[in-house]
């Protein structure tokens, strides 16, 4: 670390995380780069989310709060935010300033773009040859598609998943909640990570690349698998017949996962159905081959139990869950235990609860989480830029 970077772990108090002292300036926007750097900050570093005099898009995405886009929230936990128009040479050089006392930054910029603003890993590592430049592309830097826009749900339907999700027959169909993204963030900020170690070792930083597409793929690690003399059409899922999967019960829906012998027992014995405990269903692969006469035996068995009811009788013996709502997770007696939700304070709503931590550290806790940033909020706070002229500017 850097007189300064230790300056600023020293700040950090008691409740320092593993990555406190460290900095990070978030340019990114929309979810994948900007949920990175939460979970950065869950760990303790100082994360300033600087946006243009327009915010990040996702400030404009359709929500039921008046004040604030619940998306934006979500994603941009425990940030200062300031507002800089990279267009204009003043704040340019505020943003050069920053780079000069920066461990990371983040964008997900097209890759043409960083040259012409002037914010490129070359221009910025010769500021700072410490810093650990990360990009989240969509495509990637090089190749055909380098410039293209990438979305999630573009890359869901590009990569298979959408097709791969769909009933026999039936049109593909989209995974909701955004898990491209959620994942290119979790591989932000272990490669951020990694990058941190290294630079401790040899001194310097180097550039880190996340894509769309590299995530879509790495997601789908089980199922990219082709061997030699395979035809291009064999069956590459591992879902097993049916078994494995949501089923009715008599009040609601309840997942079932029974693929090894013990669960595949305890199934059969807690729902009656000993006669399906044979050699012609002792196995995933048989009783995939002969889920057309079992799936209407289980769900027959499920019809005398409510969802919740069964979650009780299974216990620890089936692994299983009833189907619920996001709100039920807000109270959910798990998620309480190990405070996963908080109640956080902000300037226009007030109040909120959400998510805390994806990761916990015993000697490291990190600091208490706090509210995403209204735009331009600490602008003043870290003295750079002019959040009310770069308002005007924009409109």
């Amino acid at each position: 670390m850097n007189d300064s970077t230790t300056d600023r772990a020293a700040a950090a108090g008691p409740l320092s995380g593993p990555l406190s002292g460290l900095r990070v300036l978030d340019l990114s926007a929309y979810i994948a780069g900007p949920y990175g750097c939460s979970l950065l900050a869950d760990q303790g570093a100082e994360v300033i989310k600087i946006e243009p005099p327009a915010g990040d898009n996702l400030r404009k995405y359709p929500s039921t709060l008046e004040a604030e886009s619940r998306a934006f929230l979500g994603v941009n936990r425990s940030k200062l935010g300031v507002v800089l128009d990279l267009k204009q040479p003043a704040d340019l050089e505020a943003l050069r300033a920053l780079v000069r006392e920066a461990d990371v930054l983040v964008h997900n910029f097209r890759p043409s773009v960083p040259g012409r603003l002037g914010i490129d890993y070359a221009s910025l590592k010769a500021i700072n040859p410490r810093l650990i430049y990360c990009t989240v592309t969509g495509y990637g830097e090089t190749g055909p598609l380098k410039d293209k826009a990438g979305y999630d749900q573009v890359l869901q339907t590009m990569t298979g998943m959408c097709a791969m999700q769909a009933q026999p027959g039936q049109p593909p169909q989209i995974l909701y909640g955004s898990v491209v993204d959620y994942y290119a963030a979790a591989l932000v900020a272990a490669g951020v990570a990694s990058a941190l170690y290294e630079r401790e070792k040899s001194g310097v930083g180097q550039q880190v690349g996340v894509s769309l597409l590299r995530s879509a793929l790495a997601m789908q690690s089980a199922r990219l698998v082709w061997a030699e003399g395979e035809p291009r059409e064999v069956g590459r899922d591992m879902r097993s017949g049916g078994i494995t999967g949501i089923h009715p019960t008599r009040e609601g829906h309840l997942y079932i996962s029974a693929n090894t012998p013990h669960f595949w027992r305890a199934l059969c014995e807690k729902t009656g159905l000993q006669s399906l405990l044979s050699e012609r269903y002792d196995s995933v692969r048989k009783r995939a081959q002969h889920h057309e006469e079992i799936v209407p035996l289980l769900h027959a068995a499920l019809a005398t139990h409510g969802a919740l009811e069964w979650e009780r009788i299974f216990g620890e013996e089936v692994p299983c869950a009833a189907a619920r709502t996001v709100e039920d997770m807000f109270d959910f007696p798990q998620a309480q235990a190990e405070d996963m939700v908080a109640t956080f304070a902000h300037p226009t709503l007030g109040s909120y609860r959400g998510f805390t931590r994806a990761v916990t550290f015993g000697r490291t806790p990190g600091p208490e989480p706090f509210a995403a940033p209204t735009l331009g909020q600490h602008n003043e706070q870290l003295g750079v830029g002019d959040p009310e002229a770069n308002a005007k500017g924009a409109a």
